[in-house]
């Protein structure tokens, strides 16, 4: 990773930079050697070969189950039915490599963080050189503005003031002086200076914090959910197969015979849309919830959004508005708030863009309007005076010296002992709320400096965000606050949006011994927020409140929050994020504040009912055909449905439900999960139901309308194909089918397939023709069932939810905090 020619571009001498004689910096040979030691300056992001990522979607419970389907359909020379099943196997998984492709894309944004060119002493002259050529050893220079390319040690003695909030969480700038350490990502808001750099890429305190975001996050409990339906479906139809083939066996029936009906029953087990029915309704989700100005790098994440039950919110930059702002003041008495304002911004220089000089020029516009003054000199805040000071010499009266400053060294140039002690009190109170105190003094006709006041300042919460945590915490969320902030900054913080006073000091994580574990973790839970936190600290709150059984999601906008949004359920970058902050969160949102969180969750929980629905319909289905079918071989020596019937069946109803995606759905109103159980249960439950409904027609017409063995087989595609869609409007709703309308694509979908179905079967494609009167038969039948089950599926959900007092008691997740 050499420069070329073109890359280098000389720069002149920087002011104040050390003379080229006595430090030359590092060799062109010299950087090459180092550059081949210690890798680019830059983080490295692992690629997965995009053929081996594809291949991957064909391995697993139900990729497996198609492929077995599509062996045995080779074997038994079912070339038509094998062509559908490879059909549906590259369907799912070119959906879900697509969808896993445009969010893996994201992570590339870890390595634009970095400066992307630096201003580089090589060879005695100062160059323009792309910031991953930097190396240890090399010195840099570094103006206002600039973002520190690699982590250094100042060489100068003039200090500077750096905004390190993205990495440290700090809310306000620090002072840096010779010697001390720069960051890499940090940004220099006040001075300029050179500095010599001491580690670069993944070695910096920035790529140490990006390298904890490259384990592995919590694994997805969608997936975990897809794979549990997978494997009940898997061992169903194995028991079902297995004793299919030993009854064919044990009657002496053709072994292909035998072989044609495994395929069927195979095929019929296979949830073969399941997968991109799924990753489609989320990547709709993922649609609706950009209009909502949630941009989601994870499609699982809408799953995950919609059943967290904690949320852990950074605060600098999300709860409040990374602005400094002033807040209450102290005033000598005599003293107007308008002069308090003009004299604190006569003792700044707005050429400086010193944050707090800007906070109180900006206040102090109307306090300075039609104040005709010069700045005849100004003494800039340095660590060791804690102060400004300037000379004004105004138009109209006598020259005079103003300063502002640390409270306690500004009430040191004064001699009043009661008015010092007032305004001490002031700024102890001030502290207690977690402000920061600035005492203003002045010094008229040489007669000693005089308090003017003190004003503080603060960076004040969203103005949305209060009612935000109150609209989260009414979905059954409970929100602790993160920060890097101190305690008494973080208490106020809490108070103003409405968290309780339980906040912790970050640095009992540190004194904790290993056998008072059990007490952090139960501390950390109770807690409504964290001050003085550190980026592994947040990586710990996040991996214990998971241990404890929580679903965690994680706000934040800075490096800092990197790991935390990494192993959280749930990563949500807030707007105006860092690069590093994005790669690493599930969700990106686009608007300022924390708002838009509030209807993302509600929008997940559509979203979310939406792919239960389904799960719910689709297990429903798959017992009903498998185990109706088995039966009915067993019972009466006969296939109730050809395997041409069997895919038709595949295509027609999974093909249209993948309409779901839009359908209308309620959120719940509380943390919504798969709750396997109750799917499983109800499922189960009204598949035995559809079991038995179809027993019942094919008892009905061997015993009063004597069909032909391929009418019946017609009858019995059409009932199951008109019952199992009329089963979907059971599946989406909690209570009666018409407590929530379908959408209208979902009900075009269903008629236009239907319609279809009908068709086949009383014109006789595919099968033997039935007419329009038994079509009608059929459909009567379908419809009465489909009130039946409407009726007896609360009971489903008293016997299987969790939640309620049924069979399998109440939820065992751990009370939210």
């Amino acid at each position: 990773m050499q420069t070329s020619p073109q890359e280098i571009k000389k720069v002149p001498a920087p002011e104040n930079a050390p003379r080229q004689e006595d430090n030359p910096g590092l060799s062109t040979a010299e950087a090459r050697r180092l550059l081949a030691q210690h890798g680019p300056n830059e983080l490295p992001v692992s690629h997965t070969n995009p053929v081996l990522r594809f291949l991957g979607f064909f391995w697993g419970p139900i990729p497996w189950m198609i492929e077995v389907a599509a062996g045995l359909s080779i074997l038994v020379g079912h070339l038509a039915e094998l062509g559908i099943i490879l059909g549906l196997l590259v369907l799912n998984a070119v959906v879900g490599f697509w969808e896993e492709y445009q969010a893996s894309n994201t992570l590339e944004a870890l390595k634009a963080k970095l400066a992307p060119r630096a201003s580089v002493l090589r060879d005695g002259r100062w160059q323009a050189l792309p910031a991953r050529e930097v190396v240890p050893g090399d010195v840099v220079h570094l103006r206002l503005g600039a973002i520190v390319p690699a982590d250094a040690r100042m060489l100068d003695s003039q200090p500077v003031q750096v905004d390190q909030s993205s990495l440290t969480g700090e809310s306000l700038p620090v002072s840096k002086e010779r010697g001390d350490d720069l960051y890499a990502g940090a940004v220099l808001r006040r001075g300029e200076t050179t500095a010599l750099v001491t580690a670069t890429g993944v070695n910096t305190f920035f790529g140490k914090t990006a390298r904890l975001v490259s384990g592995q996050g919590a694994p997805s409990h969608f997936q975990r959910a897809v794979l549990r339906i997978g494997n009940y479906l898997i061992v169903l139809a194995v028991l079902l197969v297995s004793l299919i083939l030993l009854v064919g066996l044990f009657r002496g029936d053709a072994l292909l015979t035998t072989l044609q009906f495994a395929l069927v029953l195979t095929v019929a087990a296979i949830p073969v849309a399941m997968p991109a029915v799924l990753s489609v309704t989320m990547a709709v989700g993922a649609r609706l919830l950009t209009g909502r100005q949630a941009i989601v790098t994870k499609l699982s994440a809408i799953e995950e959004l919609a059943g967290i039950d904690v949320l852990c919110s950074d605060k600098t930059g999300t709860l409040t508005r990374n602005e400094l702002t002033l807040g209450d003041s102290f005033l000598v008495p005599g003293r107007s708030p308008d002069e308090l304002l003009r004299m604190a911004a006569l003792a700044s220089r707005e050429q400086d863009h010193d944050p707090i000089d800007d906070v109180i020029l900006a206040a102090a516009g109307g306090a300075l309007a039609g104040y005709a003054h010069e700045q005849a000199s100004f003494k800039p805040f340095d660590p060791v005076s804690k102060r400004t000071e300037a000379a004004i010499t105004p138009r109209q009266g006598a020259s005079f010296r103003v300063s502002k400053g640390a409270p306690q060294v500004i009430l040191d140039l004064t001699d009043d002992q009661e008015l010092k002690a007032r305004a001490g009190q002031a700024v102890e109170q001030f502290a207690a709320r977690g402000y920061r105190a600035l005492g203003v003094a002045v010094n008229e006709d040489g007669q000693g400096w005089r308090l003017v006041g003190v004003l503080s300042l603060l960076d004040p919460p969203r103005e949305d965000s209060a009612a935000t945590v109150q609209a989260v915490q009414d979905m059954g969320i409970g929100v602790k606050m993160v920060t890097g902030d101190q305690l008494p900054i973080a208490r106020e913080t809490a108070r103003q949006v409405g968290l309780g006073a339980n906040i912790l000091d970050a640095s009992i994580f540190d004194e904790t011994r290993h056998h008072q574990g059990a007490g952090l973790a139960q501390a950390i839970e109770k807690a409504e927020g964290f001050a003085q936190v550190f980026p592994e600290h947040k990586h710990h709150i996040v991996k214990v409140l998971q241990e404890r059984g929580h679903m965690v999601g994680m706000t934040g906008d800075g490096v800092n929050d990197a790991p935390g949004l990494h192993q959280a359920d749930v990563g949500i970058a807030v707007s105006g994020a860092t690069d590093v902050a994005r790669a690493a969160a599930d969700i990106v949102l686009l608007s300022p504040g924390l708002s838009v969180i509030a209807a993302a969750i509600e929008e997940s929980r559509r979203i979310f009912q939406r792919m239960r629905s389904y799960a719910i319909y689709r297990i429903t289905e798959t017992i009903r055909v498998l185990l109706f079918m088995t039966l009915s071989i067993l019972a009466f020596n006969f296939y109730p449905m050809t395997a041409v019937m069997i895919v038709l069946l595949a295509l027609l109803n999974d093909g249209a439900i993948l309409a779901i995606a839009y359908d209308n759905a309620r959120g719940s109103r509380k943390p919504d999960s798969w709750h396997m159980s109750t799917v499983l249960g109800v499922a189960t439950l009204l598949g035995l139901l559809g079991v038995f409904e179809s027993f019942g027609l094919l008892w009905g017409v061997e015993k009063y309308l004597h069909l032909s063995a391929a009418m019946i087989q017609s009858l019995i595609y059409l009932k199951l194909s008109v019952s199992g869609h009329l089963t979907i409007f059971v599946a989406r709703t909690r209570g009666r089918f018409w407590s929530s309308r379908p959408s209208n694509a979902l009900l075009g979908a269903v008629i236009l397939t239907q319609l279809a179905a009908t068709l086949l079967t009383v014109y006789g494609v595919f099968m033997a023709p039935i007419g329009w009167k038994l079509a009608g038969l059929v459909w009567g039948y379908s419809l009465f069932w489909f009130l039946v089950e409407d009726q007896l599926k609360p009971l489903g959900y008293r016997l299987f939810d969790p939640e309620s007092t049924g069979l399998l008691g109440r939820r065992s997740r751990p009370a939210q905090s």
